[in-house]
């Protein structure tokens, strides 16, 4: 899979900003990526205090461009930038500030178009990788919310699942006078879509089950109706994708089960793609699948972005992220 996604990358040259560049993960992950030759790293940081840092784990980070936000030549272009898209919501010395700190400094080089692609979070929260994405690169045209999803790796065998991290329940987006502007059915939608779209990116094909405790009206109350109504509208938004829903996960994945209870859906019993109603069911879900069923999980990867901006987990290693750098770069 990730030899796949390197000789799409050695074809297309991209640049991937790293915002916590003096971590001794992220330096490991850089020293590898250098060694490869695929990916171009910059790192954000003290220029002294990342090559220190480097040379004491003996990383090998050799031309590798380091931009610290303290000293940035381009800071009052940036700034100037960052007030206009805040568009009054912050003053010019507010947005100083917060490019002083590398997870803002890192998302407005990626709205510059210095870099290509962004990966954060082995020392910052999840929130703290996502509010500048929200602020400054914002969703992309068409879309309501940013989602998540995670790859799950065993052997051969590729899953893709979503939300697990970013949404924790759906409801409907009202106006002023309680109008519903976008339904909460919508939103759940559009996360089973980009959670396909990120699934091909990875080599799968989706077949989308969208979950509930329900099977095709068996059940009612709960998630029932919002996993039935996103499985309609996700079919009107993207009518060639192979979805089905709502669905137990047992009919899901087993034909047995899944035929005997969704006769003739192409998606029972052969899904690949789960979409979750919460984030409770997806955490748990996927960390079911990591831990006892074996697979290698990969993620979260944000979806609904208008440019690749991922999020470590503050435990990854030096492996995690590099091979997350690799997949936020392929979905340029």
């Amino acid at each position: 899979m990730f030899n796949a996604m390197i000789e799409v990358l050695k074809a297309n040259p991209r640049k991937i900003v790293f915002t916590e560049g003096h971590d001794a993960r992220i330096l490991e992950a850089t020293a590898r990526l250098v060694e490869g030759g695929f990916l171009t790293p910059i790192l954000v940081g003290n220029v002294d205090e990342v090559k220190a840092n480097a040379a004491k784990g003996g990383f090998n980070i050799e031309g590798v461009e380091i931009l610290d936000p303290l000293t940035y030549e381009g800071m009052d272009a940036m700034v100037e930038k960052m007030v206009e898209l805040r568009k009054g919501k912050m003053s010019a010395d507010e947005c100083r500030a917060a490019l002083s700190k590398g997870n803002y400094f890192g998302t407005m080089l990626v709205k510059m178009g210095i870099a290509d692609a962004l990966l954060g979070g082995a020392t910052y929260s999840t929130a703290d990788t996502v509010r500048p994405a929200l602020q400054l690169v914002k969703t992309k045209k068409g879309a309501n919310l940013v989602s998540s999803c995670f790859i799950m790796v065993r052997g051969e065998e590729k899953l893709a699942m979503g939300d697990c991290a970013i949404n924790l329940s759906y409801e409907d987006s009202v106006d002023k006078e309680g109008n519903v502007t976008v339904s909460a059915a919508r939103k759940l939608a559009e996360v089973a879509i980009e959670t396909a779209n990120t699934a091909k990116v990875f080599g799968i094909e989706p077949k989308v089950a969208i979950l509930s405790f329900s099977t095709n009206g068996s059940g009612k109350g709960g998630t029932v109706k919002l996993s039935n109504e996103a499985t309609k509208v996700a079919k009107e938004l993207a009518p060639d994708l192979m979805i089905d829903g709502e669905m137990q996960f047992d009919a899901a994945v087993a034909p047995e089960v899944g035929q005997l209870k969704f006769p003739g859906s192409p998606v029972a019993g052969y899904a690949n793609t789960f979409i979750f109603p919460t984030i409770e069911a997806g955490n748990i879900g996927y960390k079911i699948a990591q831990r006892l069923g074996g697979f290698e999980a990969y993620g979260p990867i944000l979806q609904g972005l208008a440019a690749p901006i991922n999020d470590l987990s503050r435990g990854c290693n030096a492996d995690e992220v590099y091979k997350m750098a690799i997949i936020t770069c392929a979905m340029v």
